[in-house]
C-alpha cells in the first residue's frame, strides 16, 4: 500500500537563517508506504515546531538527509499494521520522540526515554523496523525521531503513540508529545521536586514553561522563571511563576540565590545553552540538584567547580524526554488538563500551513515563539 503526501523535507543540514526564502526545507510530493508489522498509517492534524527541529536544520544534531522533520504531533489512526492489536483506525494518538522496543534492558528496567533500540533506529533516522516510509522514485527520506510529523501522513512504530480520547483537542494532544512531556517530567519524574522547595526554571520555550507549570502544581516555592524576551516572562508569571528575572540583568545568580535563600533547591536547564548550564549550576544551593533538560551542540563543555559535587553534596541530572514512561504519563498529564490545572493551550502560540514553515523557524530562532503548530489539512 503506498500513499501521496505532502511532507516538509530538509534537504541540507546548517543553512544559516533566514530560512524563509530559502532552499532547505521545501515542502515537496512524497510517496508513503506501509504500515508494516508493528506499525500505524496516522493522518496528521497539528504538529509542534520545537528547537529540537532546528537543531537539525542548523546542524547542530546532525542526522541523515533528505529528512522529512517533525516529531511533536498529534493524529488520527487510519491504519494499523500486521501484529498491532490494541490499537486500531479512528483512534486518536499522540506521537513521541522516542520509539519504546518494549524489549531492550532500559525498557524493561520501566525507562522507555532510553531505549537503546529507539535511540539507534533516530539516530539513523528509520523506523525501528528498519528503513524509512517516505520515497520519490529511488530517492528515499529519512524519518525523523520515528515521526516525521510535518507531512499529511506518516507511518509510526506502535512503541511512537499513545492512544488519548478524542476529547483531546489536536492543538492540547501534540504538545503532549514533546513540550510537556519533556518540561513537566524534568520536575516530577527527574528532579522529584516536592512541596516548599524552591525551584528555578531558565529558558521559557515551551519546555521551559511545562516545567513551570509541574514546579507550581508541585507546590514548590519560591518558583523562579528565567528568560531574555519580555511576554516569555509575562506569560510564565501568568502560569503561576512567583519571580521572573531577565537573563540579560546583571547579578542573575546572586538574585536567584537571594529570592531562593541561598540557592534553589533545583535548577532546570531548557535553552540547550553550556553556559546557560553553568549559571543554573552556580544558582543552587548547597545540596540542590541542576537538571540539564535542553540539549546543547555536541561539541560544547561545561565547565563546573568540581569540588562543589562532593564538599557542597551538589547534584547535575540529565533528563530526556523528562524521565517519561509516555503511556503512563500522558494519560496523568490530560487528566490534570481536564481539570483546570494544567493550562497546555496556553502555550500555542499560532496555527500554520506548510508554506509558512520556514518563516515559523525563523520566528523560533528568534526566541520570540513559544509553540507554533503545523495544522497539515490547512491549505497555504
Amino acid at each position: 500500500m503506498s500513499v501521496a503526501t505532502r511532507a516538509a523535507v530538509l534537504w541540507r543540514l546548517g543553512a544559516p537563517p533566514p530560512y524563509a526564502g530559502g532552499s532547505a526545507l521545501t515542502v515537496e510530493s512524497l510517496a508513503l508506504s506501509g504500515p508494516e508489522a508493528g506499525e500505524l498509517l496516522v493522518r496528521v492534524e497539528a504538529a509542534g515546531l520545537c528547537h529540537s527541529d532546528l537543531s537539525v536544520i542548523n546542524g547542530s544534531r546532525p542526522r541523515p538527509t533528505p529528512m522529512v522533520l517533525g516529531h511533536e504531533a498529534a493524529g488520527v489512526v487510519e491504519a494499523a499494521g500486521p501484529g498491532v492489536i490494541d490499537v486500531a483506525p479512528g483512534d486518536h494518538v499522540v506521537m513521541t520522540f522516542v520509539p519504546s522496543c518494549g524489549h531492550c534492558l532500559e525498557c524493561a528496567a520501566g525507562r522507555p526515554a532510553m531505549c537503546t533500540v529507539g535511540a539507534a533506529a533516530n539516530g539513523a533516522g528509520v523506523l525501528v523496523s528498519g528503513g524509512t516510509r517516505f520515497s520519490r522514485g529511488d530517492e528515499e527520506f529519512a524519518q525523523h525521531l520515528g515521526v516525521s510529523a510535518f507531512a499529511e501522513r506518516t507511518v509510526v512504530s506502535r512503541g511512537s503513540v499513545v492512544v488519548v480520547p478524542p476529547s483531546v483537542p489536536f492543538d492540547v494532544a501534540a504538545m503532549l508529545g514533546c513540550a510537556v512531556l519533556t518540561g513537566f517530567g524534568a520536575v516530577v519524574n527527574t528532579a522529584g521536586v516536592r512541596p516548599g522547595e524552591s525551584a528555578v526554571v531558565f529558558g521559557l520555550g515551551g519546555v521551559g514553561l511545562s516545567a513551570v507549570m509541574a514546579a507550581v502544581l508541585a507546590g514548590a516555592h519560591p518558583v523562579v522563571a528565567v528568560d531574555t524576551v519580555p511576554s516569555k516572562l509575562s506569560l510564565a508569571a501568568s502560569l503561576g511563576a512567583s519571580h521572573v528575572l531577565d537573563a540579560t540583568a546583571d547579578g542573575l545568580v546572586d538574585a536567584v540565590r537571594d529570592l531562593t535563600g541561598g540557592g534553589a533547591d533545583h535548577a532546570f536547564e531548557c535553552v540547550g545553552s553550556a553556559a546557560v548550564l553553568e549559571t543554573a549550576f552556580a544558582a543552587t544551593a548547597r545540596g540542590g540538584a541542576t537538571v540539564a533538560v535542553g540539549l546543547p551542540d555536541p561539541s560544547h563543555r561545561s565547565a563546573l567547580p568540581a569540588v562543589t559535587l562532593t564538599g557542597e553534596g551538589r547534584v547535575l541530572r540529565g533528563s530526556y524526554m523528562g524521565s517519561a514512561a509516555p503511556a503512563r504519563d500522558i494519560p496523568r498529564l490530560i487528566r490534570l488538563w481536564e481539570a483546570g490545572k494544567l493550562p497546555i493551550d496556553r502555550l500555542h502560540t499560532a496555527d500554520l500551513a506548510f508554506d509558512g514553515l520556514p518563516a515559523a523557524f525563523d520566528e523560533l530562532a528568534s526566541g520570540r515563539a513559544v509553540r507554533q503548530l503545523l495544522r497539515p489539512s490547512t491549505q497555504a
